[in-house]
Order: C-alpha cells, then sequence, then structure tokens
C-alpha cells in the first residue's frame, strides 16, 4: 500500500510559519508515507509559479505515484492549486485523498461570507475525510453541512530537538512567542507578573513587567522557554481574545500551544478557546476569561499544584514530541474508510 502526504511550502518564510507542516511530514514518514512538497518564493513570484504548477508539475508528479491514500495539507498557496491537487488525485482510480485541516479561512478572513463559507465546505466534501483541529471545528464542520468523515486532532505535533524544561521553583513567569506584530493587547498588559517575548516585530515600548528577548528559529525557540507558563492569547484587548485572530481561537488550536507543551511548560488560555478543554481535561495548565485575572491566579496556584501540572505536560509533551496525535488521526480516518 503506498499512501502520501502532499505539502505547499514557502521557501522564504523562515519563521514558525511552515513548521507544523513540516514536522507533519517527518512523523507520517516513521509510518511510512511518501511525502510529495511543492514549494513557491515568496508571494509575488508565487502567482506566476501557482500557474505552472497547475499546468505541469501537479499533474505530473501525481499522474507518475501509484497511490492508495493521500493527506493533502490544507491550504496550499491558493485555491487553484488546492482543486488541481485534489482533482489530479481523484483521477487516479481506487484513490483515496483526505485532508488535514492547517486554517480554514471560512473561520478566519472570511468568517461573515455565507457564499464563501458555502465554497469551502464543498470543497471540503469532495474529499474522503478531514482531519480538523478540535471537536469545537468538528461541530462547526457539520453544522455547515460537511457530510464526509471528521476526525479530531486534539492537538498539533511538534518535533522538538530541545529538552524539556526542568522546573526547580515556580517563580510565576510567563512567556509568550509568536508574531508580536498582531499581539496589540501586550501593549496594556501592565500587571506584577514578568512576561518574557519571543517573535519578531516587537513594539517601541512596552509596560516594564514586559521583557523582549529576541527571536529564535522554531528549533533554537524551547531552549529559552524556561518560564513557568506559556501564554496563549489574541487580539488588542486584555478583556478576552477579539479580532479576527482572537475569534478563530474559538475554533482553532493554535501551533504555539505545542511549542509551550513540548518543551514543558503549562499554558495559561482563554476560557472560551477551542483548547481551553483540551487543557482542562488534561490538567495542563489554567483557563482565565481575562488577562486582568493574571496576577491573582498564579499567585493562588501552590507549589504542589505548579508541579502537578507540569508532570501531567511532561506526558504529553511527549505525545507531541513524537507526533502521536497526527499519526493516530491519520489511523482512525484510514479505518473509517
Amino acid at each position: 500500500m503506498s499512501n502520501f502526504v502532499i505539502s505547499m511550502y514557502d521557501k522564504t518564510q523562515y519563521e514558525a510559519g511552515p513548521k507544523a507542516k513540516m514536522d507533519v511530514v517527518k512523523f507520517l514518514k516513521r509510518s511510512d508515507f511518501k511525502s510529495i512538497i511543492f514549494y513557491f518564493n515568496g508571494a509575488r513570484k508565487a502567482k506566476l509559479m501557482s500557474i505552472k504548477q497547475v499546468m505541469w508539475d501537479i499533474p505530473r508528479e501525481i499522474k507518475r505515484q501509484e497511490m492508495n491514500n493521500v493527506l493533502f495539507q490544507y491550504p496550499a498557496f491558493n485555491e487553484r492549486i488546492n482543486n488541481k491537487i485534489v482533482e489530479e488525485v481523484k483521477k487516479k482510480n481506487g484513490t483515496k485523498i483526505f485532508l488535514l485541516l492547517h486554517d480554514v479561512e471560512s473561520l478566519r478572513l472570511h468568517r461573515n461570507e455565507p457564499e464563501y463559507i458555502s465554497e469551502e465546505i464543498a470543497f471540503f466534501n469532495k474529499c474522503d475525510g478531514i482531519i480538523a483541529h478540535n471537536e469545537e471545528m468538528v461541530r462547526w464542520l457539520k453544522r455547515e453541512g460537511m457530510i464526509k468523515p471528521i476526525v479530531s486532532l486534539e492537538i498539533f505535533d511538534y518535533d522538538n530537538p530541545q529538552q524539556m524544561v526542568g522546573h526547580d521553583k515556580y517563580d510565576r513567569t510567563v512567556c509568550f512567542a509568536g508574531n508580536l506584530g498582531k499581539s496589540e493587547f501586550l501593549k496594556k498588559m501592565e500587571c506584577k507578573t514578568p512576561v518574557y517575548l519571543y517573535g519578531p516585530n516587537q513594539a517601541d515600548e512596552y509596560p516594564e513587567n514586559i521583557n523582549y528577548q529576541g527571536s529564535y528559529s522554531p528549533e533554537e525557540l524551547p531552549k529559552y522557554l524556561k518560564q513557568s507558563f506559556g501564554l496563549i492569547w489574541d487580539g488588542d484587548s486584555l478583556a478576552k481574545c477579539n479580532g479576527i485572530f482572537g475569534e478563530y481561537l474559538k475554533y482553532n488550536n493554535p501551533h504555539k500551544a505545542s511549542l509551550y507543551l513540548s518543551s514543558g511548560l503549562p499554558v495559561i488560555v482563554w476560557k472560551k478557546a477551542a483548547l481551553a478543554s483540551f487543557v482542562e481535561q488534561n490538567d495542563l495548565g489554567i483557563t482565565i476569561e481575562s488577562l486582568s485575572e493574571l496576577d491573582s491566579v498564579l499567585t493562588d496556584i501552590t507549589e504542589e499544584k505548579y508541579r502537578e501540572l507540569c508532570k501531567n505536560v511532561r506526558i504529553i509533551g511527549q505525545r507531541i514530541r513524537d507526533g502521536r496525535y497526527i499519526t493516530e488521526a491519520m489511523q482512525k480516518l484510514l479505518e473509517i474508510n
């Protein structure tokens, strides 16, 4: 049996962008999946390159392979490429194609556009099954008309080459990693809790309790995360996660959660985020309504409770490091079909 994973990366993107897809390829190769990767070089050149890929590269590469099952890491660069990959795989008799959803634009940039949502769901229904982020996303897809089998990933895996942090003491510090340019809430985050920032596009000024620590590759970054908790938040408000990306947290699994947990850090997450139930069920950190609660919530956590959280995080973090979530989700999908 020949199983394949098909992906598309931006060669110019050196930050965390392609890491989730690259890790999926690495972990599925351990289960004897073969990999097909198409590249583009930045958005400006990619439009021209996508025409060549649709007309030549994609049909040629897929046609020459013997395939039984294909996992396509959705989305690729544009709708034309998404459609072409699915179309070419479906031409092969007996080959099944599945989608791993990395982003659902109907829930992000187009969440109030019924026509766009309808078209994206129709595209999903062309496939034989889907791996969605979590149960909240599964429910939304079914409400919007998804009729093919859906499996919940639960959380993204993270190939982490650094050692998990060994917490000698609970010092009530917090780290936040990501694109700081879209994390406007940080400029308002005046509290007693020391917060350490990692990532590009930092602001010129932050409150005194916030300390910028630099930007590192996804492989190097875990080495510097020594704080007590990793924060998952988005938008420009301390009261709640808001805006396009804050609202998206109600349905998606942010990759930074996998970064923190695979590094051995318990997490702090918005109570209304889809990930909150995973954190609560596995006792991996704390869920809060507002960042104004941060000081008091961290003060209330005892050393004993913190050690318990770290113990649970090490168990789940190792599963994330081993690629267990994508491996098990893919296996479930193949068994259903």
